[in-house]
């Protein structure tokens, strides 16, 4: 069987790039095992519904006559996944491939199946924790906290309360989204204004990747923290949870979501609590889940006009980094996609695939039910925006001149051209410009003419 590649898109694809043991290992706690199945695409759950009971190997074929005519594609794409995620054990024999459930797997799930599982905590009595935060407050928290985070980001000094985020966070910072040189305020690197034009499920997703990356540096085990997230996701959002409940590792974990809107810590007389929020509970979903994305707040006009639908200050520091932003009322934010603006955007690295994606997905509800939702006159004017940057290409090369003869240059020309290197020649001056990668080469070709 050939090997399946693993890349980490979102959550279970770095589960699946967890060594086999320590899948294993997380494979003994049942509502993992159910995470799991429900992050599966359609057809790998049934192929494991169907086979959780079945304690022999399944032959290929025999998977292949449960599939409808045009289920190919979806069949190669389930078994990838479950292979992946060490769901599915191949077998391989002389005359045919076969699978198997992963034992450990088949056994948790089936518990979990019929006696159900039962969380390593409870949540607290009302008369420990007395009012709890509404649903809509628990949100509104969130979002705060979010806003608060990205616009820590965003170096804007606008955040509307001071926010001390954690050693962790800041490392995180650090690693790929800020950058700061001695003596100077950080800034952020090409990386850092890309994350700001994702949707907040695919921002949630790489600041725990790079949270759970960088815990492993500090020697905190991978498996242990994936193992806590997914946990984290089975939880009731807005009932509280003691603290007293986790493990070190898994405290210093909490307060560093709390800095993310996942949780909100709450103390009382004797104990402290945590809240999920719903931040937390959609850890384990999908992000090509649109039912997480929010309503969106921008109409763009065909004359390049802008206005945003938003009180946040947050949106207001996105836009400027591809707009011009004009003025800023209680609830609208009035600007223009200019020319300049763009320039300035693509020098920081931003893309117009990705500020086109952005005002379509955050396009407000009366325009985003039109084809197109932001007129396409305004979109291929980013896209020919952007390619005017491309017209000129940086070639490191080396210039020659002054042959010796025309033999000589003859045979340079014809050595740079069979290497693939040659950019440029004017052969009445016998003048030639070669690629730099071919350079050293030249010399020794050279070199040896002259001998």
């Amino acid at each position: 069987m050939p090997q399946v590649k693993i890349i980490a898109k979102n959550f279970m694809d770095m589960v699946a790039s967890l060594p086999a043991i320590k899948l294993d290992l997380l494979y003994r706690n049942q509502f993992i095992c159910e995470a799991i199945l429900r992050s599966l695409p359609p057809l790998a759950k049934k192929y494991v519904l169907q086979m959780l009971y079945i304690d022999i190997p399944i032959t290929s074929k025999s998977l292949q006559e449960w599939l409808l005519a045009d289920g190919s594609s979806k069949h190669k794409v389930a078994i990838d996944r479950l292979i992946q995620l060490r769901v599915f054990e191949v077998i391989d024999r002389k005359k045919e491939t076969t699978y198997k459930l992963n034992s450990t797997f088949q056994t948790n799930l089936r518990k979990h199946m019929i006696s159900g599982g039962i969380l390593p905590r409870e949540p607290m009595p009302q008369s420990v924790t007395a009012r709890l935060p509404t649903s809509e407050e628990l949100d509104a928290y969130a979002h705060e906290q979010w806003e608060c985070f990205l616009l820590q980001l965003t170096s804007s000094g606008q955040a509307e309360k001071s926010t001390s985020f954690s050693d962790s966070m800041m490392r995180i910072f650090q690693r790929g989204l800020l950058r700061q040189r001695d003596k100077e305020a950080p800034r952020l690197t090409e990386s850092g204004f890309q994350f700001l034009l994702m949707d907040t499920n695919a921002q949630l997703w790489y600041i725990i990747r790079e949270y759970i990356s960088n815990s492993e540096e500090q020697g905190v085990d991978q498996a242990d923290l994936i193992a806590f997230l997914l946990e984290l996701s089975f939880h009731t959002p807005g009932e509280a949870y003691s603290l007293d409940t986790l493990t070190d590792d898994q405290t210093t974990m909490i307060k560093d979501l709390a800095d993310l809107g996942l949780v909100e810590l709450q103390k009382g007389r004797k104990e402290s609590w945590f809240i999920p929020t719903k931040l937390a509970t959609n850890l384990s979903v999908s992000l090509t889940d649109s039912s997480s994305r929010k309503q969106g707040f921008v109409v763009v006009e065909t004359n390049f006009r802008m206005y945003a639908y938003s009180s946040s200050k947050l949106h207001c520091e996105i836009l400027r980094l591809f707009a011009r932003v004009e003025y800023q009322l209680p609830n609208l934010i009035v600007g223009a996609i200019t020319k300049e603006s763009l320039y300035n955007a693509f020098e920081n690295g931003i893309t117009a695939e990705q500020i086109v994606t952005f005002l379509q997905q955050n396009a407000h509800p009366r325009v985003a039910e039109k084809l197109p939702s932001v007129p396409e006159n305004v979109t291929d004017q980013i896209r020919l925006w952007e390619t005017d940057l491309n017209r000129v290409e940086m070639t490191p090369a080396h210039f020659y001149d002054e042959f010796p003869s025309r033999d000589v240059f003859e045979a340079a020309s014809d050595f740079a051209r069979m290497h693939n290197g040659l950019l440029w020649e004017d052969a009445k001056k016998m003048r030639m410009v070669v690629k730099a990668e071919i350079h050293m080469l030249m010399r020794e070709h050279l070199r040896g003419q002259n001998k």
